[in-house]
């Protein structure tokens, strides 16, 4: 057996397809893993792998960024042509939407000139049936000389004829040991007519098609004048349900691990030395179990953003923005990355790849890191029910949201001179689909556990890091904590920002999720007496001000880091670094300043 070959016994398989032809959703369904999958163009923007069985064979397969040409101009097309002309694939599994099969065969017989096994799967076959449409499989099998197989990757609809066309293709691929050459991914335009001629008489689409459900909204959800009031009002009942859902199940589980601790971890370890207990008890267990009472109330908001971004809906929340982000500099996609910054800052980082224009992508990345990631989230939601009433706390919440879209909007217009672009929206406006229970608790589930393994690390670094500011030197000097908040006083003071919260900003630097684990290492109380603590030593002007700060200062390493990569710039990463610090400063003091000012006249 030759050496790349025997080191390599795994077969490799690749998923190419257009954006929102299903090709994650098939990915996932075939692996059981929860890749995020969105009813919306370019979401995939990384590489992700799994490894299957099919038949006798141990499958690896990848699932690529979703490209509309071999031959286009995006970074997501440029990386799928220097992944199959830098890595070694046995095989190409094609998801195309058979709805569309016009627009979807142009890439189909671009990778039917690589040379390679190939399999075609016709994704969203009921879609087709509702619309009267009719593909001859067969007949376009035998013209492209490859299987071709129909198949409803939500629903799974004849999977089991997926599976064996799959591991048909695996068992019979030859076992390959260099990559395609470069001069055969460069590949040439197609012939006039080369579709068209492959799918006369194969492919037959009514010349009228029935007026669907989908059609029937968008006349009333993208209305001119009622489509933003509506979108407006959605995202408010989603902040209300999260918090009215999610609040009784964060604080049984707060009673549950505050009971842990009263009658495993304390009688654990009452011999150990007094520093120790300190440590894992007022540090690592106070710190971490903090963090973890938000976790029901992240899962409820990421199964309803689930809803609404596997519906279909947000394709045309940025289809209602483009006009008003093309005023900023930005485009419909912007808008889309900045939502999709909700869960996390570096995923819609990575998902500006999609826009081919540098200067669209750069200002695109400098508006993302004021997005309410997951990890501001659960700071925001301690302080909106610590210090406001069940009535008010869901509309505070949407108005720090509503700040993190105007700082977004402001930030594009300040840089849209220096960062000018010609690029247009191009989108796809795919079909209203009720998402399936099952992904959306998967989701959610996939989203918490990503939370939680990036955080983890973090957590347990920061607050060992705060115990240590907050209880070193030991004998009886002013602790490393009290020494940086009275260096960092005449900054933050005009803020209303106190030392204790001074400290937790600063380490918060390296991962929000650190903030609410340090505040309660640095009071040194459990999550419940953390609420007792902040309500007493600040009112609410204050605590709206460090929660404006929280939101716009320095984004986490994580985020910086995907900047720095995906701008391929130093400056442009210290650039993002100390504009927001710049304008948290700003905003945060002013709303302080003007606050204190009108209450005291008042």
């Amino acid at each position: 057996m030759p050496p790349v070959a025997a080191a390599r016994q795994a077969r490799r398989l690749a998923i190419i397809g257009l954006p929102n032809a299903g090709k994650s959703t098939f990915f996932n369904r075939l692996t059981g893993l929860s890749q995020r999958v969105g009813n919306w163009p370019g979401l995939t923007v990384e590489l992700a792998s799994a490894k299957v069985v099919l038949g006798s064979r141990l499958v690896e397969v990848v699932d690529l960024p979703g490209i509309h040409d071999l031959s286009g101009y995006s970074e997501d097309e440029a990386v799928v042509r220097d992944v199959l002309c830098q890595s070694v694939f046995d095989g190409l599994v094609l998801v195309v939407n058979g709805a569309q099969l016009e627009r979807h065969w142009r890439l189909v017989l671009q990778l039917s000139t690589l040379g390679l096994p190939l399999l075609v799967l016709v994704n969203m076959h009921d879609e087709m049936r509702q619309l009267g449409i009719r593909a001859d499989l067969a007949q376009l099998s035998q013209r492209l000389g490859a299987p071709v197989v129909a198949m409803s990757a939500r629903k799974g609809d004849n999977w089991p004829a997926v599976r064996s066309a799959l591991t048909l293709l695996a068992e019979q691929a030859p076992l390959r040991e260099h990559a395609c050459r470069a001069d055969q991914v460069n590949v040439p335009a197609l012939a006039p007519g080369a579709v068209e001629q492959m799918l006369q008489g194969a492919y037959h689409v009514p010349a009228t098609l029935p007026i669907t459900l989908t059609h029937r909204l968008d006349q009333l959800l993208l209305h001119p004048w009622l489509g933003l009031p509506m979108f407006a009002v959605l995202m408010a009942l989603i902040f209300q349900a999260t918090y009215l859902l999610g609040s009784p199940l964060q604080e049984a589980l707060g009673s549950g691990l505050e009971w842990l601790q009263a009658t495993l971890w304390q009688p654990a370890l009452a011999s150990a030395p007094a520093w120790l207990q300190s440590l894992l008890l007022e540090g690592i267990w106070q710190g971490v179990s903090t963090v973890l009472t938000f976790i029901p109330i992240l899962f409820v908001f990421f199964v309803l953003m689930a809803v609404v971004e596997d519906s279909g809906y947000l394709a045309r929340a940025a289809f209602l923005m483009d006009a008003s982000m093309t005023r900023l500099g930005l485009d419909g996609r912007s808008f889309v990355m900045h939502l999709m910054g909700f869960g996390c800052n570096v995923p819609a980082i990575l998902g500006t790849r999609i826009m081919r224009e540098r200067k669209l992508r750069l200002l695109t990345m400098l508006v993302i890191p004021f997005s309410v990631c997951s990890a501001r989230l659960q700071v925001f939601l301690f302080f909106v029910s610590t210090l406001f009433s069940a009535q008010a706390a869901p509309w505070v919440l949407l108005s720090l949201y509503l700040v993190s879209f105007l700082v977004a909007m402001f930030t594009a217009w300040l840089f849209k001179r220096a960062l000018p672009h010609r690029e247009s929206l191009v989108m796809e406006m795919p079909p209203y689909r009720l998402p399936a229970m099952a992904y959306l608790f998967t989701r959610a589930s996939g989203e918490v556990k990503a939370f939680l393994q990036l955080a983890s690390t973090f957590i347990l670094v920061g607050v060992v890091l705060i115990w240590a500011l907050t209880h070193l030197p030991m004998n009886g000097d002013a602790t490393l904590a009290t020494r940086l908040g009275d260096a960092l006083a005449p900054v933050l003071d005009p803020l209303g920002i106190r030392h204790e919260l001074a400290v937790a900003l600063m380490v918060g630097v390296v991962a929000k999720e650190i903030l609410l684990g340090g505040m309660a290492v640095i009071y040194g109380v459990p999550e419940s007496g953390l609420a007792q603590v902040i309500s007493q030593q600040l009112d609410w002007v204050a605590a709206y001000s460090f929660m404006l700060f929280t939101l716009i200062y320095v984004p986490c390493l994580s985020t910086i880091a995907a900047i720095r990569k995906e701008s391929r710039s130093n400056g442009f990463a210290a650039l993002s670094v100390g504009y927001s610090l710049l304008l948290a400063w700003c905003v945060a003091g002013g709303f302080y300043q003007l606050a204190h000012h009108w209450l005291g006249r008042a």
